[in-house]
């Protein structure tokens, strides 16, 4: 082997030999190496620079998490506002009906209530509010919850709501409230 295969870098660049024969830190191609003084300023430097580049980095991360934080409460804010603002009409219409009570029959009163009530379920429905009522249909102990159980006229009733106390309500999918319900038991029958 020769010296000029002895001596090149991984490129198979020449690389000067140093003081024992070997390549070492004379330089490429001839070019003498840089003085440790300047490379450990310059290696330094560098990494000040890289310090000031991560922290500026994570000053506007730190920045952007709160405007992302932010923006989702003031959209939050904007979406309950909307709401209301759908519930304002059925408060008006309430108040109405409430301030004409006293010249008004009870009769009229009444199909004012539930107009003012049909009006308001509306507006609930649509912003994703499903209302519970399982009179009938069989227990389901994640959606409802018995208060109380009354002897089943016959054995194919047997867990299944009989009367339903509390409507409970789903709000977009979510349980938010079980219904509160009255169940139809064989238990301790004789």
């Amino acid at each position: 082997m020769s010296d000029n295969e002895r001596f090149t870098g991984a490129l198979g660049d020449p690389v000067a030999p140093g003081p024992s024969g070997s390549p070492g830190p004379a330089g490429v191609a001839g070019v003498p190496a840089e003085p440790e003084s300047e490379a450990i300023r310059r290696l330094e430097s560098e990494v000040a620079e890289l310090r000031d580049r991560h922290l500026r980095l994570a000053a506007e991360f730190d920045n952007y998490r709160k405007r992302v934080a932010r923006e989702r409460v003031e959209l939050a804010d904007r979406a309950q506002a909307a709401f209301v603002i759908r519930l304002l009409d059925v408060l008006d219409d309430l108040d109405r009906v409430v301030d004409d009570s006293r010249d008004t029959p009870l009769d009229t009163l009444r199909e004012a209530l539930v107009l003012v009530d049909r009006k308001l379920r509306k507006e609930l429905e649509a912003a994703g509010v499903e209302r519970i009522d399982p009179a009938g249909a069989a227990f389901d102990p994640s959606e409802h919850e018995a208060v109380s159980t009354v002897p089943a006229p016959d054995a194919a009733k047997d867990h299944t709501v009989s009367t339903t106390f509390q409507a409970g309500y789903r709000f977009k999918g979510q349980l938010v409230r079980p219904a509160r319900v009255q169940v139809y038991s064989t238990q301790g029958a004789g």
